[in-house]
């Protein structure tokens, strides 16, 4: 069993965004700016975007951190958007969610300009990852798994993939990438009748569906690849992924561990979205 250690790969990311930020720096006196924008309180929003803004620091992108109350209209919202889509020194826009109830999620997404969708959550963004289209803004934590997959020459041309989960963030992106490198994807959620079935075939498994330690070792099949994007806490309230890790890490070739999987992976690509943007949007 070999751990994808996502910790050293974001490393390894970030490392290479710092450099290519200064050398762009250098030639041109610009660097990527980000606008993070938080409405309310919530506290493990505060600990996520604290820490985005703090490797932001690190690499060399100049962020912005705009925080509302929980009580900001629906209006504010919208206007402070339609503000940073029309400045041209913010090159990628950060909704933190979840955003308080009264605001209508899907509708402040789709007012972020495509080219700033630094999150890659727009349908439109979705479109061009399903298509192949080498300038989407890619969802983080589907970019970061891929990038997992390049540094430890796991070649997924011609294997069985099962992913369980099917959000937009993560479950449908990640069929689409997988699909264009050539895996043949099996999509399910954790109502899919003899799940069991499917993921013991399987040479890949990523699982995506928020619930403690639901894939168990007869599970899955021996030397497959385990990716592990879940965050849960157990009943001793420790954290943990939707894999059982202690007992599937036995039989498996490769596993992500929870913490330090995914979660590094995710925002270290958030950085690679926003240098791409930047590239994009200032032609460079």
């Amino acid at each position: 069993m070999k751990i994808l250690d996502g910790k050293y790969v974001s490393q390894k990311v970030r490392d290479s965004i710092k450099q290519e930020i200064f050398e762009i720096k250098e030639k041109t006196g610009k660097v990527p700016g980000l606008a993070v924008i938080q409405a309310g309180d919530n506290l493990a929003s505060k600990i996520y975007v604290n820490s985005k803004i703090k490797q932001c620091a690190e690499v060399g992108i100049e962020s912005k951190n705009f925080i509302m109350s929980a009580s900001v209209s629906e209006k504010e919202l919208l206007d402070k958007i339609e503000e940073l889509n029309n400045d041209d020194t913010i090159d990628g826009i950060l909704v933190q969610l979840p955003l308080p109830d009264h605001i209508d999620t899907p509708k402040v997404i789709e007012a972020i300009e495509i080219g700033k969708d630094v999150d890659g959550f727009k349908p439109e963004n979705l479109g061009k990852v399903v298509l192949g289209d080498e300038t989407a803004l890619i969802s983080c934590t589907p970019a970061g798994i891929l990038r997992l997959f390049e540094e430890y020459n796991i070649d997924l041309e011609g294997k069985d993939v099962v992913v369980i989960g099917r959000s937009n963030i993560v479950g449908k992106p990640m069929t689409a990438l997988l699909i264009n490198e050539g895996a043949t994807v099996t999509v399910c959620n954790s109502k899919t009748k003899n799940i069991s079935e499917k993921t013991r075939t399987a040479d890949v498994i990523i699982v995506a569906v928020g619930k403690a330690n639901f894939l168990t070792a007869e599970m899955v099949k021996k030397d497959s690849v385990i990716i592990d994007v879940g965050i849960n806490r157990d009943e001793n309230n420790k954290i943990c992924g939707d894999v059982d890790y202690e007992s599937v890490k036995e039989q498996v070739g490769f596993i992500t561990p929870v913490p330090g999987g995914v979660g590094p992976m995710t925002i270290a690509m958030l950085l690679n979205n926003t240098l791409k943007a930047f590239k994009n949007g200032k032609k460079i």
